[in-house]
């Protein structure tokens, strides 16, 4: 059948009324579900990150809370100054630059490290007064550590054991270098260190003679310390593994040793340690995030050691609500460190339990959840350990409230 002119222009009209009376407005909708290097590529141009939300991240991811962490680092700096300490702060614990740098702003004299790999990667973010608190054995460890001293001369390691000193003398005296060597003293963990007393003042005589090496002092850090149950009984801990190494101190310099720092504590016995005389200096590293571990510890107030505000969580997805007695959410093993025999606790909901059972998936027991849990919610978890926990990132998302304000990335991994 043939379309007459008439129909055709009468189509014409109607369609132009019809949009007149009511347009479709369509707007581009804001993107969401960034990848790691659509968020670099976002940064680098300089757009930065107005805009983006925590619902933007695909999880799991590691979040920051940037109110809660700068108290942390306003309250410790705050006591180290009132106590008249220094701060060297544990980098294990963070892998950041922005936070050593923050940290180092609020008055720390510098940051101890673990590894090789994290001091070098805090001396080329231009963080000063390193402390490598592990031994550095082995000439594959001993060659990086004269190329950081070039650029790094004020970096200290430290050694427990004379033929790992012997060794560090002749590596200096071939590179011409001078390297600064801390005397590490057990007290009684049994992981590494000289014991206390005769055989420590031994040690420190034979290292002072060494050509190539300057004696600092001595680092005694007691991990177990940091993690006894109760507050008095840690106290009654710390104060009697501490007293050996901080004697063996004392009496160094009584010898006229050139010991300078004295360098231990944790976040677990930082308003214990700054009590007991001797200690220089603070190696706090936990504190910062915070974790459930040490929540576990119990404070000089109560049960729960609250002294620090839990800034850092990991942040999963529910992916499944089939059942009603649990849900299942992207966060497993991959997401959480699992050395603890416990897993994360839930931040905001009560009434609830988490297990991270298998590589991918968490799963959200539901006895008697303070609210309604449904198909997409973004939960936040405190995870058990929050060093190794950092490990398994690339970077953190700094958050305030709901908005992503800052990415900071994480190094010296081993992967890295």
């Amino acid at each position: 059948m043939k379309t007459s002119r008439r129909q055709v222009l009468r189509g014409a009209l109607g369609l132009a009324a019809a949009s007149t009376v009511a347009p479709e407005l369509i707007v581009a909708k804001p993107k969401t579900g960034y990848t790691h290097s659509e968020l670099d590529d976002r940064l680098k141009s300089g757009k930065g990150l107005n805009g983006l939300t925590k619902a933007d991240l695909t999880t799991p991811c590691l979040l920051l809370d940037l109110d809660l962490f700068e108290a942390n680092i306003a309250r410790m700096a705050a006591h180290a100054k009132a106590a008249k300490i220094n701060l060297r702060p544990h980098g294990k614990t963070h892998k950041c630059p922005e936070v050593a740098h923050r940290q180092m702003k609020a008055g720390a004299i510098g940051l101890c490290v673990a590894t090789i790999r994290e001091a070098e990667a805090m001396a080329t973010a231009g963080v000063k007064g390193l402390l490598v608190t592990s031994e550095l054995v082995g000439k594959p460890k001993i060659e990086r550590l004269l190329k950081l001293v070039r650029r790094a001369p004020d970096t200290m390691t430290v050694v427990d054991n004379l033929a790992h000193a012997q060794q560090l003398s002749e590596a200096a005296i071939a590179a011409k270098l001078k390297l600064n060597v801390m005397m590490d003293v057990d007290p009684a963990g049994r992981r590494t260190g000289v014991p206390a007393g005769e055989q420590a003042i031994k040690l420190a005589e034979q290292l002072a003679k060494l050509p190539g090496l300057k004696l600092g002092g001595i680092h005694g850090y007691s991990g177990v310390s940091a993690h006894v149950t109760g507050f008095e009984a840690r106290r009654n801990h710390s104060t009697k593994v501490m007293t050996p190494v901080l004697e063996t101190y004392a009496q160094l310099k009584k010898l006229g040793l050139p010991v300078e720092i004295m360098s231990g504590g944790s976040t677990g016995t930082y308003n214990i340690d700054t009590e007991l005389s001797g200690m220089t200096e603070l190696q706090v590293g936990s504190y910062v995030f915070m974790d459930k571990e040490y929540r576990m510890v119990g404070g000089k107030s109560g049960a729960t050691y609250d002294d620090f505000n839990c800034a850092l969580t990991v942040m999963g997805t529910v992916i499944s609500k089939a059942y009603d007695d649990h849900a299942t959410l992207d966060c497993g093993i991959k997401a959480f460190a699992k050395d603890r025999k416990f897993d994360a606790d839930v931040k905001g909901i009560t009434g609830v339990t988490f297990s991270a059972g298998s590589d991918e998936h968490g799963t959200l027991m539901l006895q008697n959840p303070s609210r309604e849990i449904k198909l997409g919610d973004r939960i936040e978890f405190i995870v058990p350990h929050c060093d190794p926990n950092v490990n398994l990132y690339d970077r953190m998302y700094c958050t305030r409230g709901e908005n992503v304000v800052e990415v900071w990335r994480t190094v010296g991994r081993y992967g890295d």
